[in-house]
């Protein structure tokens, strides 16, 4: 039990072999088609891939960025080298991931345009996608980039880390922030 629980790919894997497993024989009525399981199993990803990049998103605001000043200065190397880098790997995948899948499954449907000009009835989904879109923007083109920096993944001088590590943590809390009004609108949207 223990060398199965210790391996995170088991894991996944044994978690993926059970949610196929319950979509066939608890959902398997209305796979009858390969697109409607295509559709479904998109979004199962989609939603996946949502949780686990709003998951480390919520870790870095409410656990990592709070409890660094608590740490002593010789115990940090292990979160900046180690815990960060792997978590912001997780982490911008998760969103580039999120997003690509969202939007295969709303041109699939052919609600992306209708959403994204705001048109009825797809007028929630839509304010979703575009804050999932400015989201992910912030994720690959400012807090990775200024993260970089700041965990000495590239060079830079003291100053500029301090001045990334800023500009990193406002990023993400704007994040966070847009991260409440995202998830009400896509778990309330109702749309094909």
């Amino acid at each position: 039990m223990d060398k199965f629980f210790g391996n995170l790919h088991a894991v996944l894997i044994a978690g993926l072999l059970l949610a196929v497993a319950m979509m066939l024989a608890l959902n398997g009525q209305n796979f009858a088609d390969g697109i409607a399981a295509g559709n479904a199993i998109m979004r199962w990803l989609h939603t996946f891939f949502g949780i686990l990049w709003i998951g480390l998103l919520y870790y870095f605001n409410f656990v990592q960025i709070p409890t660094m000043p608590k740490i002593p200065a010789e115990l940090k190397p292990g979160v900046s080298k180690h815990i960060a880098p792997a978590a912001l790997f997780w982490f911008r995948w998760a969103a580039a991931i999120t997003v690509l899948l969202g939007l295969g499954i709303a041109f699939h449907n052919k609600y992306a345009v209708p959403a994204f000009t705001f048109q009825e009835p797809y007028k929630l989904i839509g304010a979703g996608m575009w804050l999932g879109l400015i989201m992910a923007f912030n994720v690959w083109f400012v807090i990775w980039p200024n993260q970089k920096k700041a965990l000495g993944i590239v060079e830079a001088d003291d100053a500029a880390k301090a001045k990334a590590a800023k500009t990193a943590m406002i990023f993400s809390r704007i994040n966070t922030l847009l991260s409440i009004p995202l998830l009400y609108a896509m778990v309330n949207a109702n749309n094909g």
